[in-house]
């Protein structure tokens, strides 16, 4: 991959290389030409003459010798205390004496998650969705957004402006959400509100979108909002032959 930063291309360094050595430009005009300097171009015709065209490649940026670096026997320590005692790159930089970083970076090298990802108990990667089927469990929620108006919200316009009523164009995007858990493919609408009837409709539509990929909901687990604990909820659940579930 050429750096985001070379003034060539590695067409462009070819066609340089080859002007200079099989064509035989001095390396200045070759490097006038090119619109890159005299270092630069003899560097791409050494390149050339070496190892051809293989040689227009950029090189790895990594040093051929690294005195300093950690130890196969202070990262196989590290990696130690991370299996036995589950702890995070600051603990074990200081049992292994090396900086927090180090630590940070044996843990990445060896492909481990953060512990915020592991099953405390276990250690195991916690896996947040693990049905067996699609539409086994479907989870709804409900994302309460503020709409900034045009021209800006309260820090633009101030707050006597900025929090003026919906005429503005302000008040809240409430975003309803389903998601199955096992494939984790998502449904989602823009409505105006959460009531009940809202939110029952949006299950019968989100039905309809799931039914169309193949899909038959069997369960719907919801938090325990006031929209999903009426019987408007509970009756369009019980149309729909879906069993209904709160957290």
């Amino acid at each position: 991959m050429v750096h985001r930063n070379a003034p060539l291309t590695e067409t462009g360094r070819l066609r340089l290389a080859r002007c200079v050595v099989e064509d035989g430009w001095p390396v200045r005009r070759a490097a006038e030409r090119f619109q890159v300097s005299h270092t630069t171009a003899a560097r791409w015709a050494r390149r050339y003459r070496q190892l051809g065209v293989t040689g227009m490649s950029d090189r790895s940026s990594r040093p051929h010798h690294q005195p300093r670096r950690t130890t196969a026997a202070i990262e196989e320590e590290v990696l130690r205390l991370r299996r036995e005692h589950r702890i995070g790159p600051l603990r074990l930089a200081v049992r292994c004496g090396i900086a927090a970083s180090t630590a940070h970076r044996i843990l990445v090298r060896h492909g481990l998650p953060p512990l915020a990802a592991l099953d405390r108990a276990t250690g195991d990667p916690v896996r947040r969705y693990e049905r067996a089927r699609p539409g086994e469990l479907v989870h709804i929620d409900v994302k309460k957004l503020g709409r900034i108006p045009d021209g800006g919200g309260h820090k633009t316009l101030g707050r006597a402006d900025g929090h003026r009523s919906r005429t503005n164009g302000a008040g809240w995007a409430y975003l309803h959400t389903a998601l199955d858990d096992h494939s984790r493919i998502a449904y989602t609408e823009d409505l105006p509100d959460e009531t009940a009837p809202t939110c029952a409709a949006f299950l019968v539509r989100a039905t309809a979108y799931f039914a169309s990929l193949g899909i038959r909901i069997e369960r719907v687990l919801t938090d325990n909002a006031w929209a999903y604990s009426k019987n408007t909820w509970r009756n369009t659940c019980r149309d729909l032959d879906i069993s209904p579930r709160w957290t």
